[in-house]
């Protein structure tokens, strides 16, 4: 134990890296809501580390947290206490966190041709990606810069684009930065959309009509702050006036029942929602985007994990207005997800599917209009977690692209 918090405390002070050697991600299965409340109680205890996945909300949900290695004896023993079942799903948190690094490659890539799908990589190598794609495909793509993030990187859209003054279908991920499946799913679309926008009938149609836009990165600051000093850091990385904690949960940040349920006031907290709506600059920039354009018909926000297709609402049990629509169409996409590899995904509405939640993207979206506004959460479902392996990348992209062109071909063929 002595061994382990000096080697532990060795590699922070020369690397700068926050580790997790025997950390442990327990699935805790509560049965009534007296339980659900006792979990509520220990996720408050913040002396004891926890990082939760899957929040505790309502019985018929699994509860993921991550359990530092000094808290998991105190944790088992009030689980065992209260008689709340639990099992491991992670062993050691660290060893999957090695692995992935093992599998970073930094080396010199000359085309698009050349990049590996298969792989995660680091900020600028997506960044010199994103242009390299756009000098490959100068008329088709281009890249605009929307704002900057609070630390000042720039915050980049790919368009892609056949015509002039076209409606518009908005793709985002990695807003929760360490759902790294997410952005590596983002530079497979871009590289699939030039490879096949010729050539593929359905997404052929689909850009004869509309131009894509593609934020690969929605929180930079956040995600360089992945690789280079917590890999599972999940918020922007603005300073909190007048507290320690840094950052704010930017899908918590909007316009759209703003500090709801499902949202924390406590800066501390990994969901809190902010001083104010808008607050970050990372979310203010897709929504200045949003009401600049003016003609997006459709909105999809690329979270992970838990195999889920979501839409409005979040922050209140009120059926949206198109919810017959908006199911339909995320029963068809999800069918034909499934149809690849046989993953399957729950689907619904934000609050009764995951949990209830406010200022999130989507809800704002469909407020300003937007009627085919939709959350994916990838893979998988809990196994992995936030540290999917690489070698599910693209596994991972594909079956999701063919839910994509199906709520974007639904929405080219219903204008409103």
């Amino acid at each position: 134990m002595k061994r382990l918090l000096i080697l532990t405390a060795l590699f922070v002070a020369v690397f700068g890296k926050d580790t997790f050697e025997g950390h442990q991600v327990l699935r805790i299965t509560a049965k009534d809501a007296a339980q659900i409340t006792l979990l509520k109680e220990l996720s408050g205890q913040e002396d004891l580390g926890l990082d939760f996945w899957m929040e505790p909300v309502h019985e018929s949900s699994p509860v993921d947290v991550r359990v530092p290695f000094n808290s998991l004896q105190a944790v088992r023993a009030y689980l065992a206490f209260n008689d709340i079942e639990f099992r491991v799903m992670i062993e050691d948190v660290q060893d999957l966190v090695d692995e992935e690094q093992r599998r970073i490659l930094k080396y010199q890539v000359v085309s698009t041709d050349d990049f590996t799908y298969s792989n995660y990589h680091d900020l600028s190598t997506i960044y010199s990606f994103m242009d390299m794609l756009v000098n490959e495909n100068k008329g088709f793509v281009s890249k605009i810069v929307i704002g900057q993030s609070y630390e000042g990187r720039p915050l980049n859209v790919l368009k892609f684009s056949t015509g002039s003054g076209r409606p518009g279908i908005w793709i985002d991920a990695g807003i929760h930065c360490r759902e790294w499946v997410t952005q590596a799913s983002g530079i497979w679309f871009a590289k699939k959309i030039v490879k096949d926008y010729r050539v593929d009938r359905i997404l052929k149609a689909i850009l004869k009509k509309y131009d894509i836009f593609l934020e690969i990165v929605v929180n930079p600051d956040g995600y360089q702050f992945t690789h280079t000093t917590n890999r599972m850091w999940r918020k922007t990385r603005k300073p909190n006036p007048g507290s320690r904690c840094v950052g704010v949960d930017a899908n918590r940040n909007w316009d759209a029942g703003f500090g709801g349920v499902g949202s924390s006031n406590d800066p501390c907290s990994d969901i809190y929602r902010g001083p104010s709506p808008h607050s970050e600059p990372e979310v203010k920039a897709i929504v200045d985007f949003v009401k600049s354009h003016g003609k997006l018909k459709a909105f999809v926000s690329i979270h992970s994990y838990s195999q889920m297709l979501l839409y409005p609402y979040g922050y209140t049990r009120t059926p949206a207005k198109d919810q017959a629509e908006l199911h339909k169409v995320a029963q068809k996409a999800t069918t034909k997800l499934q149809s690849l590899y046989n993953t399957s995904y729950r689907f619904g509405s934000i609050t009764t599917t995951i949990y209830p939640s406010s200022g999130g993207t989507i809800d704002w979206t469909y407020n300003q209009g937007i009627k085919y506004s939709y959350t994916f959460e990838l893979r998988d479902t809990g196994r992995y977690g936030f540290l999917l392996p690489a070698n599910q990348i693209i596994p991972t992209a594909e079956e999701t692209w063919l839910a994509l062109k199906v709520i974007m071909t639904h929405t080219k063929n219903n204008p409103y």
